[in-house]
């Protein structure tokens, strides 16, 4: 993946002239490009608008890399902070008028403080992170090999995919992929999942799908019902997860303990 893509969940806002609490906005920058986010106005366009008094016309901007991507704060006043959602709670602030700070995070959430009892807030994803095949790390860089699909073994959605590959590695023969209530259901016991939603697993889905193995749904499955092409996005993560080796049985070991079924009574 090259470049970022800027998620503003639905109620939080809109983009150019479209009203406040609008429907949920994506946008994909590549290399060099830039997103301004804010409360706008007619003479102040951005392009991911967001609805509160506390929050500037122009509050900041986002601006993709090649391998990250750079927050500016245009807030004189207040600071911003970018969490990361798969870890233990690491954070960056942004301090008011900081320009251009890099940001690390694979999986970023942007908060900025409101007069109201919650924040406002939007999701990045960030450029692919590159690691090296640990076959070959050493030498100079140019004769390096990198892993063609690169996924942090340690995120939530490597979770999500051991928990949809998980019956075929136990070899289960199963006739279906697991459901999302399903995927939910089982990491409900892990620890970084006890409060996952059918709608975060959905996003997760749709992150490994288009960006991390960069997977074309069969045009069946888009043409269909909107449950058919989950369905076939699914299939397509989990099919191409296994050919390549990318989940394995020893992966089961990051899903939390399987739920023993009840003891009959005689």
């Amino acid at each position: 993946m090259s470049g970022v893509v800027v998620h503003l969940p639905r109620g939080s806002g809109g983009v150019g002239g479209e009203e406040p609490y609008g429907d949920a906005v994506t946008l994909r920058l590549g290399p060099g490009e830039r997103a301004r986010f804010g409360r706008g106005s007619s003479t102040v366009p951005v392009e991911l608008r967001l609805a509160d008094a506390a929050i500037s016309r122009l509050a900041g901007e986002i601006r993709a890399t090649e391998d990250h991507w750079q927050l500016s704060n245009h807030s004189t006043t207040h600071s911003y902070l970018v969490e990361n959602p798969e870890g233990a709670g690491e954070y960056l602030r942004v301090p008011p008028r900081r320009a251009a700070a890099p940001i690390p995070f694979e999986f970023s959430r942007v908060v900025l403080p409101t007069r109201h009892d919650t924040t406002v807030s939007f999701q990045v994803f960030a450029p692919d992170h590159a690691y090296l095949d640990p076959q070959g790390a050493g030498g100079p860089w140019e004769s390096r090999t990198v892993t063609a699909y690169s996924l942090d073994e340690t995120a939530r959605y490597f979770l999500v995919l051991v928990a949809l590959c998980e019956p075929w590695l136990r070899d289960q023969s199963p006739v279906a992929v697991p459901t999302t209530p399903q995927v939910v259901e089982r990491l409900r016991g892990h620890a970084a999942c006890a409060r996952l939603t059918p709608r975060a697993v959905t996003s997760h889905i749709d992150y490994l799908a288009e960006e991390k193995l960069r997977i074309s749904v069969p045009q069946a499955a888009e043409t269909g019902r909107g449950d058919r092409r989950r369905n076939g996005k699914r299939e397509a993560v989990v099919g191409l997860a296994l050919r390549f080796g990318i989940v394995h049985e020893e992966h089961l070991a990051l899903l939390p303990p399987r739920a023993e079924p009840a003891a009959r009574e005689w």
